[in-house]
């Protein structure tokens, strides 16, 4: 079964395997640290459908939930 980085709650952590989107934003999402075989952790969860607060790298970024829904994980 195929899970997006979206579908994680707030201390799940999981290794990004692909982002699917293409162009742009895929290189923009790769230049940030969300490359295949990293390890992403879920800090926080905007309320109503806000954004999500990750951590990858060491670095913490906060990113659109429609842009999560791109980046597959192996979910632990």
């Amino acid at each position: 079964m195929d899970y997006s980085l979206n579908l994680l709650q707030p201390g799940e952590k999981a290794h990004i395997r692909s982002v699917l989107d293409k162009g742009a934003l895929r290189r923009r999402m790769m230049d940030m640290g969300l490359v295949p075989g990293a390890e992403v952790e879920v800090i926080r969860l905007a309320p109503w459908g806000g954004p999500m607060q990750i951590r990858v790298k060491g670095y913490y970024l906060a990113m659109r939930l429609s842009e999560c829904a791109k980046i597959l994980i192996d979910h632990n």
